[in-house]
């Protein structure tokens, strides 16, 4: 039932529904018509607000009790109920004063308010109470129907309000239902988080909810909240509603499934960095770092929490105490573990520490980061192409940084390792390793030679014509590396091919200039050989070079200016006047 003020006097109010109906549904009635009525109430705003949603909050209360077995027949029910009608009539009365400014004095009305807050408040808690003592049990029809697909907005509302009364005031049974039924909407239509949270104090009861002693209780609650969590306009409202603390508490002593639920709350919470300093405050990196090191948690978990970590090691000082407690000893340990999922959070873990942070970075290394990582990359080792992606990329970032890293690659037969990958992985495997081939052979001679024995250079010329403008840039720039060894230039031109190919696609490489600089790179540094000379100049090609330099193409002209010494050029002045 709604009304307007003006249309109906109070007295008419109660007459009506005094006649055939029960003093609780009487009582819900008056409720909702005097809820109606104080949104046309402009003064003392805030007193307003607040008895509107006590209003809300106890007549969903008692639309929930009119659902419970036996409760019209009970005498503390009615009693409570008609208690609750006399107040409803006297805030209407008030509220008509306040809408016709009708009021003796501002003081006198302030005082009226706030006892009627006072006798809500005692309402609430007696409703409560009855639950509690088990004087109300739950019967089958325990929920307000749920609205359908496109309800609008106050039948949301009122659906909302109706489980946020059952989870204060219900007993176990009804809560845990009340925080099931509002996870089902609030993952199925996200306009419920919104609607949600715009009934009043609805955040501090989920929140205080993570304190139950009930298990299902605390889970439950924490389902919810991780929806809110992933809303990124909520988060500063659950922090500021105490979450972090809670959230905590639970991943200490709650059940394992509430622990995960915790711990997927405190990622999200923990993308924003401006939080980590609160989970901090409250011990949650010390709670975190034990989940990490514990035998006794589930993967999944220790995956998790190892997801928070990262978060909040962007703090420095926070990354300080981590590393100072072991961290990095543990994480490498996890990348040795049979879970593949783990495997991959650990080395996101350790290149997140050791970025920028040379000594972090040699204590990965200390610590036995590469052998872990180049077994990752092993072919006689199944692991998945993503596993083998993420330790790639993990070497790139972190075992170039001095001599003794790359000789322990060395040592831990890299080499072979990329090699293998750079002829047989899957494209994107392919591409890394030829990345990580590429930083290895300007390291150092010793790697230029090794990379030599293994047969790096036919493939790197393989990719030298790929469609990937990068990976030919890579391609070609370890080729011009490594052929500044003597022994890997005469190890090249021995084979006839290679050089024929490197002039086959210089003349096809018209219309891309970056690759062809890189092509002619490579043929300056061969034809420091006589031989190679003489197959350039003997070859269909050099009138393509030659019609390159005269048209200002520096690199060509470098390249002719080469060719031009000594007895080739009597060669190349009759080739080019032929």
């Amino acid at each position: 039932m709604r009304t307007t003020m003006g249309d109906e006097k109070p007295d008419q109010v109660s007459t009506e529904l005094s006649a055939g109906m029960s003093s609780l549904r009487r009582a819900i009635e008056t409720l909702s018509s005097l809820i109606s009525v104080s949104h046309s109430v402009k003064v003392f705003a805030a007193k307003w607000q607040s008895i509107r949603g006590k209003l809300e909050e106890l007549n969903a209360g008692l639309i929930a009790t009119e659902h419970c077995e036996y409760s019209s027949e009970n005498p503390a029910v009615a009693g409570l109920a008609s208690a609750i009608f006399i107040t409803a009539n006297e805030s209407y009365n008030l509220a008509r004063r306040c809408v016709d400014l009708s009021y003796s004095g501002k003081l006198l009305m302030q005082s009226d308010l706030n006892v009627i807050l006072t006798k809500l408040d005692r309402f609430l808690k007696d409703l409560s109470d009855m639950y509690t003592a088990g004087i109300l049990t739950h019967g089958y029809a325990l929920v307000v129907l749920k609205p359908g697909p496109g309800a609008c907005k106050d039948d949301m509302r009122f659906y909302v309000g109706d489980l946020w009364t059952r989870m204060k005031v219900g007993d176990t049974e009804m809560k845990r239902q009340a925080l099931v039924n509002l996870y089902e909407v609030v993952v199925e239509d996200e306009k419920y988080v919104k609607v949600m949270l715009e009934v009043d104090d609805v955040v501090n009861v989920l929140v205080s909810s993570l304190d139950s002693p009930e298990t299902e209780i605390q889970e439950e609650s924490a389902k919810v909240i991780s929806v809110i969590a992933g809303f990124e306009s909520y988060k500063g409202i659950l922090v500021g509603a105490g979450v972090i603390y809670p959230l905590i508490r639970v991943l200490e002593c709650g059940s394992v499934l509430g622990k995960e639920i915790a711990v997927r709350c405190l990622k999200k919470l923990t993308e924003n960095s401006d939080n980590a300093w609160s989970v901090s405050a409250h011990g949650g990196v010390t709670t975190l770092l034990k989940i990490c090191a514990g035998v006794d948690f589930r993967g999944e978990l220790v995956g998790l929490a190892c997801g928070v970590l990262i978060n909040l090691i962007g703090v420095e000082e926070i990354k300080r105490f981590v590393v100072e407690e072991g961290a990095i000893s543990m994480y490498i340990k996890l990348a040795r573990s049979k879970n593949e999922e783990l495997q991959r959070i650990a080395i996101e873990f350790l290149q997140s520490a050791a970025f920028g942070d040379d000594s972090i970075r040699e204590m990965v290394i200390r610590e036995g980061g590469i052998p872990t990582l180049v077994r990752i990359i092993d072919p006689e080792w199944s692991y998945s192409l993503k596993t083998r992606e993420i330790a790639l990329k993990a070497i790139e970032n972190l075992c170039f940084s001095s001599k003794s890293a790359v000789k322990g690659l060395m040592d831990n037969g890299f080499v072979d390792h990329i090699i293998y990958l750079i002829r047989y992985g899957e494209v994107s495997v392919q591409e890394l390793a030829l990345k990580v081939a590429y930083r290895l052979c300007g390291t150092s001679e010793e790697a230029k030679k090794a990379m030599g024995d293994a047969g790096f250079m036919p493939e790197l010329v393989k990719f030298l014509n790929a469609k990937s403008f990068e990976v030919r840039e890579m391609a070609s720039e370890a080729l011009s590396c490594m052929i500044l060894l003597p022994k890997n230039r005469k190890r090249f031109v021995q084979d006839d091919r290679n050089v024929g190919l490197l002039l086959e696609m210089l003349d096809s490489q018209e219309g891309y200039s970056g690759s062809r600089s890189f092509l002619f790179s490579i043929l300056m540094s061969l034809s420091s050989c006589k031989s190679v000379k003489r197959k350039i100049v003997n070859s269909g090609y050099l009138r393509n070079i030659e019609e390159l330099a005269q048209a200002g193409v520096s690199d060509a002209k470098r390249l002719v200016k080469k060719l031009s010494t000594n007895r080739f050029r009597i060669m190349l002045s009759g080739i080019w006047h032929s």
